[in-house]
């Protein structure tokens, strides 16, 4: 057996690295505890896809891991320009991480465009590699470098690996019959390939995805598998590449189960069956396409053999109008979509409110307003959520945390519509859809009886002694009134917008019912069983951050930053947005600072601020891109010492 040499050392940030060389020419091999790769490239190279395989080989490695994709809104945006830059960031550790990382590690760019989009967030040290092919004079002008940076200095403080990427792939492709054009496509294949072998990622999954994908075009086929393991022979054999890296299993950071890689427009897909199958209820989706909603529409459209029924409206006030006409007859009823969506469905959710029907209706936010950005995140829909609507119409609201809790999100969404009878707003935004994570598979057992029973007969009785049905006699403990299938003889009873008389459901224009009906619909809502929630203060901190949504990630990580130096700061996040959790208040009275980070300019700011009179201090970001942990522990750290 051939003799190793060993170190180990510590990185400034905290890396654990260790490297063993081996003598002989063998390559040495370093371990890390972690590391950030950010592929780039123009929208047409194959950057997601390049970045989705090696998301999902890390992922069976069984590493911790967080993505960030991030794309131009246009299908196929300009070449070579900036605004057309594509990128893929993954994060991925042998312990618990929680956000994409705010600074790569590694930057792959395809082109001159992808270098000079990305630069400026790389830290000195970090290794850059890039498609020397696409490096013309003509690329490079176009977005402004006017000497080539690969010459004239300016990367002297990264670690620079220039490579032909192109020329490489059409080499290693030249026995197939392939157009030159034809064979550059497999570049990314080639990047992967040489990626895969620097960071002892298992191929086995990306050639059987190959095979799968291109199997009705077995030379495209045949192509993107040699252009994959030329990447992997040329990082073996290349001199520039003298060091490849392990980033072993995070083996402690997860309980124990069945696990993968999951995103979150894909988990709030599987919530939604699941949802339907604990309900024993037929899965009705009416939806409009639109970014970044369609991926769920696509998914549900796969699973029929679930009783799954998917319709692909003319528009959005048709998506959502089908589904609560499912929701009339008697499936779980669901209507996804965007902000600008949200607007065009307000009518409609009103109508569900004045109906009391169980209705999900899922808000993927984005960058807005109007069109706004489309691939973009943003978390500015909760005021619309909340009172986007004419009238008194009190909607419940919640909102998932991180892409794998987007199952459970839909899970407690179905929970709520079901019991109470009303529509509710599902808040997911554009970072949970597109991201990922490992998620661990729950067992049948783990998941809630959503079943609720339809009425069958009469409920009310007459002065007279007539049995009756009357369709707003409500429950006493939820109010929800009861839920009839239509055609059910002796349930008839009166639907639509105009206000609705209590109990017997005739139409009323009485003020004093009226003001009853509007005051009891609220108080359904308000009654809303939703669980106390938690405060992280292991050090009896003085500061509170009270987060929503997709911000769990990188205020946790914050948070954890800061109290590694010392600074006692405590956490909660809320899942519950209407009604809000009843210790809240409690909550909030224990802290002298409250700081509220949210990617808007401060709605739910506003919204504690107005119900608890507590001076909630705003921290915001609405340039489309999550928060970085480092930029919020910053932010955090001053408010603690203000």
């Amino acid at each position: 057996m051939t003799s190793q040499v060993s170190r180990t050392t510590e990185q400034a940030d905290g890396t654990v690295v260790g490297e063993q060389r081996r003598p002989g020419g063998v390559k040495a091999v370093r371990r890390l505890d972690r590391v950030i790769i950010r592929f780039a490239g123009d929208s047409g190279d194959g950057m997601q896809l390049t970045g989705d395989r090696f998301t999902s080989e890390t992922a069976s490695f069984g590493n911790d891991l967080s993505t960030l994709p991030n794309f131009p809104a246009e299908i196929r945006a300009p070449a070579g320009t900036l605004p057309g830059v594509s990128s893929f960031q993954l994060h991925f550790a042998d312990h618990d991480i929680l956000t994409p990382g705010d600074a790569p590690n590694v930057l792959v760019a395809m082109n001159p465009a992808a270098l000079k989009a990305n630069i400026g967030d790389l830290p000195r040290g970090a290794e850059i590699i890039v498609n020397t092919d696409e490096f013309t004079k003509r690329a490079m002008q176009k977005v402004g470098y006017d000497a080539s940076p690969l010459e004239d200095g300016s990367l002297d403080g990264y670690s620079l690996h220039p490579v032909p990427l192109t020329t490489l792939t059409v080499e290693a492709l030249k026995e197939f019959d392939l157009t030159r054009k034809e064979a550059e496509r497999s570049k990314n294949m080639f990047a992967l390939g040489l990626l895969s072998w620097m960071y002892h990622r298992p191929t086995e999954g990306t050639e059987r995805f190959l095979k799968q994908k291109f199997a009705r075009k077995p030379e495209v086929m045949n192509a993107n598998l040699a252009a994959f393991r030329a990447g992997w022979n040329f990082g073996e054999t290349t001199e520039d590449f003298a060091v490849s890296y392990e980033i072993a299993p995070a083996s402690t950071a997860f309980p124990v189960g069945t696990y993968r890689n999951i995103s979150g427009n894909l988990a709030l897909a599987y919530g939604l069956v699941a949802a339907s199958r604990q309900a024993g209820l037929p899965l009705f989706l009416g939806s409009y396409p639109i970014t970044p909603a369609s991926d769920i529409l696509h998914e549900l459209s796969k699973h029929k053999n679930f009783g799954v029924r998917t319709f692909q409206a003319e528009d959005e006030i048709a998506g959502i109008g089908a589904a609560l006409g499912a929701a009339f007859g008697g499936s779980l009823a669901v209507t996804t979509t965007s902000g600008p969506g949200v607007a065009l469905k307000a009518e409609t959710v009103g109508l569900a409110v004045s109906l009391e029907l169980p209705l999900l209706v899922v808000d993927i936010q984005r960058g807005g307003p109007s069109t706004g950005l489309p691939t973009k995140t943003e978390q500015a829909d909760l005021l619309q959520a909340m009172y986007g609507r004419n009238g008194e119409a009190p909607v419940p609201v919640i909102a998932p945390r991180t892409p794998a809790d987007c199952f459970d999100a839909a899970l407690e969404a179905a929970r709520i519509a079901l019991t109470y009878r009303t529509p509710v707003m599902l808040l997911s935004d554009g970072y949970l859809a597109n991201g990922s994570e490992p998620w661990r598979i729950p067992e049948l057992t783990e998941l809630p009886d959503l079943r609720v029973p339809f009425a069958t007969g009469p409920n009310h009785t007459l002065d007279d002694g007539t049995e009756v049905f009357w369709p707003y006699k409500r429950d006493p403990q939820t109010l929800a009134r009861p839920w009839a299938i239509p055609g059910t003889p002796g349930l008839e009873h009166r639907i639509g917008g105009i206000e609705k008389q209590d109990g017997t459901g005739n139409i009323s224009y009485d003020p004093a019912n009226h003001d009853f009906m509007v005051r009891t619909r609220q108080a359904k809502i308000d009654g809303i069983d939703v669980p106390d929630i938690e405060v992280d203060d292991p050090d009896g901190a003085r500061t509170l951050v009270l987060g929503w949504g997709s911000t769990y990630g990188p205020i946790t990580a914050a948070v954890r930053r800061l109290r590694r130096a010392g600074e006692p700061i405590a956490q909660a996040h809320l899942r519950h947005l209407n009604p809000f959790p009843r210790n809240l208040g409690a909550v909030l009275g224990q802290y002298d600072k409250v700081v509220i980070p949210e990617m808007n300019l401060g709605q739910l700011a506003a919204l504690v601020r107005a119900k608890y009179l507590v001076d909630a201090h705003s921290y915001n970001q609405v340039n489309g891109m999550p928060f970085k942990a480092e930029q919020l522990a910053e932010a955090l750290k001053e408010a603690i010492h203000d």
